[in-house]
């Protein structure tokens, strides 16, 4: 599966469009890199650039990045609205696809080490890449902002992660960094009433608000704010009124299983010094922060949104949140935008939520899982939704095989040459068996019958889904395997050092060779387990779809088994020939097993 990572570096310069441009050519000279978007602010002073791509070629974007700032940006002649303490101010790197945070994690360490070392900047690292506490939170790492850089420096217990601790009133200071996705979503309303869009965000945010009681509907705000007093420490969700702030906080652990200390800390309160501070209702849900405001150009109020981990509350949750309390306050709800871009992953999460919603199967492709997305947010609402360039990690199939037509391919195959052969046909065929599985899922979920397999059905279809793509990116892979071989081949064999050096690339080539079809043939085992599976619970129908989906599969078996047979001898590797050839043993007998079973049933089914 292929790995993606965002990074979001922001620099601070934002009006002179030159050095904005000779910075982003930096992070384009860097082949399998994707530069995404380029957000310049006059006032701030300051650009985000956002761009993606596999792990090795991102680091070393953020590298080139770095070291073209620091060439063309002046922090002495700098100034702006928004913090900041360096050229390159700060750099996260952020999980999309198939990438862990402790890899990301690793990524800010490799990369702040160079800045460090090569270009004499200061480096911190922060949030999930920190070094200690104390620097996990970047507003605590950039405190003092340039001008304070000095002092912090000398400061024994800020001491660069990498760098030297000396001032470089040049390029100031780099903090480097892993941290969530966060998506920038915002929800619009159906009047230009800035109140409407604050009564909800205040409502879903994290921080939550103030206390109030009274007249309170339909606008919160109209109600009395309250206080705590000495003495009297009212929890913000219930009508209870403790004592003492120790008492409360009990209150609120065994009520709402939330730390209260920290929460206020986290909000600018002292829970030692309460008397005369507001009491704080908490929001409804975590990690996500929300203000309202109004979009002239879209004539609407609107609720902006910043989704600090979608894992936690993702996209459906504020849209359905934010649904339900406006229409207790006679309002509804036009539709959403994602700034920017936004991870596969979120998306999925809220299209297969609506599709449950409306009692349909998950397991469909994932392209018309987004759409599914797209349009139960309405996130056309103010503009056209792209999904190709908006969705980031949308697993694709990027083989030249696997993108070709059918009549394309089939040509392909027949030409004089011996790639594409057998092995991406059995890969091909092992493909069609698995979408053969969801086909017969797919049309039994929302039939009365099967009303009590939903969730069987589904857990079953997805399952079929992520085969299918696996064995779809196995078409090309086995091309792409046999081209090593080509490739050891074509060696120079002059010398006794290149015949062993072209020798060890044959065997390496051809183990390859062996090793991709195995594969295949154990996805294709998979497939008719689902085959099975979906002749077991699914429609009678379509059972004869399973039993052509389980002779797909082990005929996309079987051929994938000749294709390890024939390159296994050239691995001149006697334990692994011995294991592999044992494995394909079992697997062919369980696979016959299997596929009769499935052909029973659908004998049986004909007869009924």
């Amino acid at each position: 599966m292929q790995k993606i990572v965002e990074c979001v570096p922001n620099f601070s310069e934002g009006r002179d469009r030159a050095v904005i441009g000779e910075i982003t050519a930096a992070i384009e000279t860097v082949q399998g890199v994707r530069l995404m978007d380029v957000d310049p602010g006059e006032s701030t002073n300051r650009t985000v650039v956002t761009f993606i791509g596999a792990p090795e070629p991102v680091q070393e974007a953020a590298f080139r990045a770095a070291r073209k700032a620091a060439e063309l940006i002046d922090m002495t002649r700098h100034s702006g609205e928004h913090a900041r303490f360096g050229a390159l101010d700060v750099c996260p790197f952020i999980p999309v696809a198939n990438v862990t945070m402790a890899e990301c994690a690793e990524m800010a360490r490799a990369v702040g080490q160079r800045i460090g070392e090569e270009l004499g900047i200061p480096v911190y690292l922060y949030e999930h890449a920190a070094s200690s506490a104390q620097r996990r939170n970047l507003a605590d790492v950039r405190a003092g902002q340039y001008e304070g850089l000095p002092k912090k420096l000398a400061k024994p217990e800020w001491k660069p992660d990498f760098g030297p601790a000396e001032f470089n009133a040049k390029s100031g200071a780099t903090a480097v960094g892993a941290r969530e996705f966060l998506i920038d979503y915002n929800i619009n309303l159906n009047t230009t009433d800035r109140r409407y869009a604050n009564e909800i965000a205040y409502e879903i945010r994290e921080r939550g608000r103030w206390k109030r009681v009274g007249n309170t509907a339909p606008f919160y705000y109209k109600g009395d704010v309250v206080y705590f007093e000495d003495g009297v420490f009212p929890d913000g969700n219930s009508d209870f009124v403790a004592a003492s702030f120790d008492e409360l906080a009990d209150f609120y652990r065994d009520s709402y299983g939330g730390d209260l200390r920290e929460r206020y800390v986290s909000i600018g309160l002292d829970p030692d010094n309460l008397a005369g501070s507001p009491v704080y209702k908490d929001g409804e849900f975590t990690h996500l922060k929300a203000i309202g405001w109004v979009v002239e150009d879209y004539q609407c109020a609107q609720i902006s949104i910043n989704l600090i981990d979608y894992r936690v509350t993702s996209m459906h949750h504020a849209m359905e949140a934010s649904r339900r309390l406006a229409a207790e306050r006679g309002i509804v709800i036009t539709g959403s935008e994602v700034v920017g871009v936004v991870p596969f992953d979120a998306m999925q999460q809220s299209g297969r939520f609506y599709l449950r919603q409306m009692h349909k199967s998950t397991g469909i492709p994932a392209r018309d899982i987004v759409t599914t997305a797209v349009q139960s947010l309405g996130l056309e609402d103010v503009a056209d939704f792209d999904i190709d360039q908006k969705v980031i990690g949308l697993p694709v199939q990027q083989g030249p095989l696997a993108n070709m037509k059918v009549a394309d391919f089939v040509d392909e195959v027949s030409r004089d040459t011996p790639a594409p052969g057998g092995g991406s046909i059995a890969a091909l065929a092992g493909a069609i068996g698995s979408a053969l599985a969801s086909m017969v899922v797919n049309l039994s979920v929302g039939k009365g019958e099967f009303d009590g397999q939903y969730d069987a059905l589904c857990e079953l279809a997805e399952k079929a889904q992520d085969v299918k793509d696996d064995l779809l990116r196995a078409i090309d892979a086995d091309t792409e395997a046999f081209n090593e071989v080509i490739a050891g081949m074509r060696m120079a064999k002059d010398t006794a050092e290149q015949q062993e050096a072209r020798a060890a690339a044959i065997r390496a080539g051809y183990r390859t060779a062996a090793e991709v079809p195995m594969r295949t043939a154990e996805l294709c085992r998979d497939v008719l387990d689902l085959c099975q599976q979906a002749a077991n619970i699914g429609n009678d129908a379509v059972m004869s779809d399973a039993g052509v989906g389980a002779l797909m599969a082990l005929a996309g078996l079987r051929g994938a088994i000749h294709n390890v047979r024939i390159n296994l001898p050239h691995t001149k590797d006697a334990e692994f020939i011995a294991r592999v050839s044992a494995q394909v043993e079992e697997l062919s007998s369980e696979a016959q097993k299997v596929c009769d079973a499935v052909q029973e049933q659908v004998e049986a089914s004909f007869g009924a």
